[in-house]
């Protein structure tokens, strides 16, 4: 034991790019060693695993700690496991940005937007740098000294002291900031010259230091003196190096799927990161295929499921995130590649199809569309104006923002059940409405919705309409940033059809679960035929995934308007990849990097008439030739 502290202890590393908080009072801890020692501002993510915009937020939120790493600290908060700063905060929905300088919130905004988050971390780090000033007692000692003689050393430190003072909450007892700059101001009126202003915080205060322990004691440099750390400093450290190392390996993870473009088109393109894309992924994987899976970091349906997943098979007490990154890794390793961009569209009016992305247009053989469906809206009014202040689709990822709060949810089906019973878990109460007598949903959560104690079941009754006000973020006399304004959820307006009476509900959120739209949008612009009984999702044929388009594969719910299961995605993922491997066997499309590659060798080696005898060296440099041919290439298709 005394051996791993020792190591533990003899190693260095830096401030983790982004941290991870584990507790509140790691968190009060943080923010106050950053108010008194460095002045950087802290910027802080609270988040959920199983938030939809939380995953889409993530890579922006590091790459953005990444872009300012020497000016700011990022933090990461995670509601579901440090619940104690969500209540301090009056975290409301998720994902939730606050900015903190000086121990003190300053900012804050909700949702998923890059622009914002942008511009509040510019302007939290500006605003740092404009307070990183300080006006030391023996600087103004010395100023009066020159300028007035007759000034007391009473009266020089009740000067001191309200310039302090000045600046609420500051309890360094020095002057500074903006105050201090105000008191050199004045005194240059006064005097026709100020007091030196210096650095509160210098550049070596703020750099990213090493941890190190150097309790070594004199003569001795081959023992560490473990004995002169508690239990809880030892602690702490073996805490603070798996944090690190934990941090590393993430980042390795990130790079360890990235796809770049080999110039030749790609066997397959798999067009989603669900269930289904995931299953035809492994499954593509495994042929010897190397497909390609295009999908933003939002995640499907499953991914948004923070609950435990009851219904897969050799599934057990995991949640949906969990399924999908078994999934993801399984896929991994057995060669899918991964491309984290959004389709803007796909063409199939020439061969090979072409799919565009927000930055890249790929060449593909065959594309298997696994996109899912997102929710539907009411659209009443107030849904859209509260969306983030209450109004949400998504009761696993903003049902912990309204702990013991009453909510309502708006459905009758298999997903208004299953996030009525989530719900029901931490809400006070829960008012289930629904425009019919009668629910669609499975007998099995229906019945256990009826004869929860904590769900209201309003029959015959619609949502008209959802009331909220203003909230103001908390404003504090030295803020000098836009105070943040959020509208939130009040009440609700309910419609009886049968008694046609109005009724308000004093409600803090309201949960929409009326359905799904398939995301078919980016190809509807080309000959392929759609459902003539459920538009918008793909129609297939002969039992098969193919659609009406050769080469083209529809999995889960995007063309399954009937099931919409996990399982049943998973599974139909499967098949996708089995018909397209079938497909391109039919179609003699091989692996043409592959074969170019294997011909270009074979041409080279023919020109070689000793290329028996040459030996290995030989051997590299045709394949330093090929791959030079290669890379070429790949610039031209890019060009």
């Amino acid at each position: 034991m005394s051996l791993l502290l020792l190591a533990l202890l003899s190693l260095a590393s830096a401030r983790p790019v982004v941290r991870s908080i584990k507790s509140a009072d790691e968190f009060d801890r943080l923010i106050a060693k950053h108010a008194t020692q460095t002045g950087l501002p802290v910027v802080v993510d609270f988040y959920s695993d199983g938030c939809g915009p939380c995953r889409q937020m993530a890579p922006i939120y590091k790459r953005m700690a990444k872009e300012v790493f020497d000016k700011a600290v990022f933090v990461k908060v995670d509601t579901n496991r440090v619940y104690e700063l969500s209540s301090k905060y009056a975290i409301r929905s998720i994902p939730t940005f606050m900015f903190f300088l000086g121990g003190k919130k300053v900012n804050s905004f909700s949702g998923a937007g890059e622009g914002q988050l942008r511009q509040m971390t510019e302007q939290v780090i500006g605003r740092a740098e404009r307070e990183n000033t300080v006006l030391k007692k023996e600087s103004l000692v010395k100023f009066y000294g020159k300028v007035d003689g007759e000034k007391t050393q009473e009266a020089i430190d009740s000067v001191y002291k309200k310039c302090a003072e000045m600046s609420k909450g500051n309890k360094s007892g020095l002057c500074i900031g903006s105050p201090a700059k105000e008191l050199a101001r004045k005194l240059k009126g006064k005097y026709k010259e100020s007091p030196l202003l210096e650095k509160r915080f210098t550049e070596e205060d703020q750099k990213p230091k090493p941890t190190t322990t150097n309790n070594t004691p004199k003569g001795d440099n081959n023992k560490a003196n473990l004995h002169l750390a508690t239990k809880e400093e030892l602690q702490a450290e073996m805490e603070k190096r798996l944090e690190a190392e934990q941090d590393e390996e993430e980042e390795e993870e990130e790079e360890f799927d990235s796809w770049v473009s080999s110039g030749f088109p790609e066997r397959v393109t798999i067009i989603g990161s669900g269930p289904a894309g995931l299953s035809a992924a492994l499954y593509a994987a495994r042929a010897g295929l190397t497909p390609l899976v295009i999908a933003p970091p939002l995640g499907g349906q499953l991914q948004g499921k923070g609950v435990d997943v009851e219904n897969y098979p050799g599934m057990i007490n995991v949640t949906g995130p969990a399924v999908v990154a078994v999934l993801r890794s399984q896929a991994l390793v057995y060669g899918a590649l991964f491309e984290t961009e959004s389709v803007l569209r796909v063409d199939t009016s020439s061969r090979p199809f072409l799919v565009h992305t927000n930055s890249s247009t790929i060449k593909t053989h065959a594309i298997i569309v696994a996109t899912g469906a997102d929710s539907n809206w009411l659209g009443v009014p107030g849904e859209y104006d509260m969306r983030g202040g209450g109004v949400s689709t998504c009761a696993t990822c903003d049902g912990a923002a309204y702990y013991q709060r009453d909510v309502l949810v708006v459905g009758g089906g298999d997903t208004a059940m299953e996030d009525a019973l989530v719900l029901a878990r931490t809400s006070k109460s829960v008012t289930l409405v629904h425009r019919r007598d009668t629910f669609r949903a499975s007998k099995i959560l229906a019945t256990r919705v009826i004869q929860n104690p904590s769900i209201t079941v309003l029959y015959n009754t619609t949502l008209i309409e959802i009331l909220g006000q203003d909230s103001i973020a908390e404003e504090e006399e030295d803020v000098d940033l836009d105070a943040h304004r959020q509208k939130v959820v009040t009440h609700a307006r309910l419609h009886n059809t049968h008694t046609l009476e109005t009724t308000l509900l004093p409600v803090s959120a309201v949960f929409v679960a009326i359905g799904h739209k398939p995301n078919t949008a980016f190809i509807s612009d080309n000959p392929i035929d759609f459902s003539q009984t459920h538009p918008g999702y793909l129609q297939t044929f002969d039992k098969t995934t193919r659609t009406s388009v050769p080469g083209i594969f529809a999995a889960g719910d995007v063309s399954d308007w009937m099931y919409r299961q996990a399982i049943t995605s998973a599974g139909s993922g499967a098949q996708a990849a089995l018909d397209a491997e079938r497909w391109l066997s039919e179609e003699g499309l091989g692996n043409e990097e592959a074969e170019f590659e294997a011909e270009m060798l074979r041409e080279l080696m023919g020109e070689n008439e000793q290329v028996e005898d040459v030996g290995y060296n030989a051997y590299e440099d045709l394949g330093a030739h090929v791959k030079g041919i290669k890379e070429s290439i790949a610039v031209g298709s890019e060009l």
